[in-house]
């Protein structure tokens, strides 16, 4: 791995999850298209985010990291990044002021369109058709001429990672993020649940908060960050045709960012040392994420490491456990002690999600709510018991009223399922489940946050 990188230098070696276009000058052609198009994000938007996850690595801040499991054409709507956005805000808030700890939020949007998939086929009533690999490649439909891999998809994913962008900064930056608004953010359908209610109390402490503040002369006006947020925007780099086109020179530095998103990951199915999607990363400097399943060798970890963060900088490089309830505490503490006894600085992230998913007995994929909360649980035991620090969450979630994961305050059953099930891929957490979650993670960071606090105290 120490070879010339260079944004196309990927292209020598073996690669996983990439689809079969069946006219390869078309596809050069919009990659042509796409190089001359401007960035999504910046360089130096990308390099506060790094800095940022530099305090998650040493334990001063709390990364949240969640958004649409696959985003697609047929949803795109101002209202549907909103709400999300809106629930990512109540997400940080809770943890916020119920742990006193710094919230990153990155959101898994303006960019997450391409699904790695178990197979390359689906079959169905005795047709096989191309799997669908989201919205970016071809359709989801179960038709022939919708799975054909069309590289014009590439241009009207950019078109609407460029209008959600542009939505999110306004949402951000113009506003909709103050403070101050803390109870217009509960979503009508969360209003009225117990989550909603929890929120709603917090919501009168922290304008209780907000008001000693103005009587103490702070307010937004001296104080930007009473009334707007840092948000960045993140997905896996897997559509790597998609990446390149978007790399660029950054002008003051000389190195190369891909501004595609300001975080991209490496999903578990294409983290081969060798491969394709580990030589691209490699090379640009964004953050970036490595996804450690269960399969994961702690000596393969440490070269993976050792390969996309070179210099140990404790901004570069996330790990983003995803184990499954009733694996985390066995497999995730060899991993976690080797990094720490290796030295490297990185930052620890939960995704409770992908090793969660089981099929209900009405056919619906979905995963159970008390299982994404045990590996949670899971996840912040083992990081208090190896004496590091629980990072991160990694979620997928819509500020939509859906019903795909069962379990949760609502008491969604596999019968509900078939209510509002509108996922194009994998199950998301509802508002009110993703909630229920904030104040489970708000609890557990209190406790580390105490606990670091009284073995100071122990120390002195």
């Amino acid at each position: 791995m120490t070879g010339k990188w260079s944004p196309g230098s990927w292209r020598d070696r073996p690669i996983q999850q990439v689809p079969e276009y069946p006219d390869p000058q078309a596809l050069a052609r919009v990659e042509a298209t796409l190089e001359t198009y401007p960035p999504l994000v910046f360089a130096g938007e990308a390099r506060r985010l790094r800095s940022q996850l530099a305090k998650v690595a040493a334990g001063q801040a709390f990364l949240l990291q969640g958004g649409d499991c696959a985003e697609s054409f047929a949803e795109f709507h101002p209202n549907n990044i909103r709400d999300t956005f809106r629930v990512l805000l109540q997400m940080a808030v809770v943890m916020t002021f119920g742990a006193a700890c710094p919230v990153l939020k990155v959101g898994r949007m303006a960019g997450q369109f391409a699904k790695p998939r178990s197979a390359p086929m689906e079959a169905k009533d005795g047709v096989e058709l191309p799997s669908y690999r989201g919205d970016i490649v071809n359709g989801i439909e179960f038709a022939a001429d919708r799975r054909v891999p069309d590289p014009e998809r590439l241009l009207r994913a950019y078109n609407q990672a460029a209008a959600t962008l542009n939505l999110l900064r306004a949402f951000a930056q113009g506003g909709f993020a103050d403070l101050q608004k803390v109870h217009q953010w509960n979503l009508e359908f969360v209003a009225d649940s117990p989550q909603g209610a929890r929120y709603e109390e917090l919501g009168t402490r922290i304008d209780e908060a907000l008001a000693f503040m103005r009587a103490c002369g702070i307010n937004s006006d001296t104080v930007p960050q009473v009334s707007e947020t840092d948000f960045y925007t993140s997905h896996e780099a897997l559509l790597l045709p998609y990446e390149q086109a978007l790399t660029r020179v950054d002008s003051l530095t000389g190195t190369w960012y891909d501004c595609s998103a300001h975080f991209l990951w490496i999903g578990d199915r294409t983290r081969q040392l060798d491969g394709a999607h580990v030589e691209f990363l490699r090379g640009v400097e964004n953050p970036i994420g490595l996804k450690c399943g269960p399969s994961l060798d702690p000596d393969d970890l440490l070269r993976l490491i050792e390969a996309l963060n070179p210099d140990n900088d404790p901004g570069r490089l996330t790990l983003i456990a995803r184990m499954g309830a009733e694996q985390v505490e066995g497999r995730l503490p060899p991993l976690v002690r080797a990094v720490r006894q290796a030295g490297f600085e990185v930052v620890w992230s939960c995704d409770p999600m992908h090793g969660n998913t089981i099929k209900s007995s009405t056919g619906f994929k979905t995963r159970p709510f008390d299982r994404i909360l045990a590996e949670v649980e899971g996840f912040f035991a083992v990081h208090r018991a190896e004496g590091t620090h629980a990072g991160g969450i990694h979620i997928e979630m819509t500020g939509q009223e859906v019903t795909e994961c069962t379990g949760g305050a609502q008491a969604i059953n596999d019968e509900r399922l078939a209510d509002r099930y509108h996922t194009h891929c994998d199950p998301r957490l509802n508002a009110s489940q993703a909630l229920e979650l904030a104040f489970l993670i708000a609890a557990r960071l209190k406790e580390e946050r105490d606990g670091a606090a009284g073995r100071a105290v122990a120390a002195q």
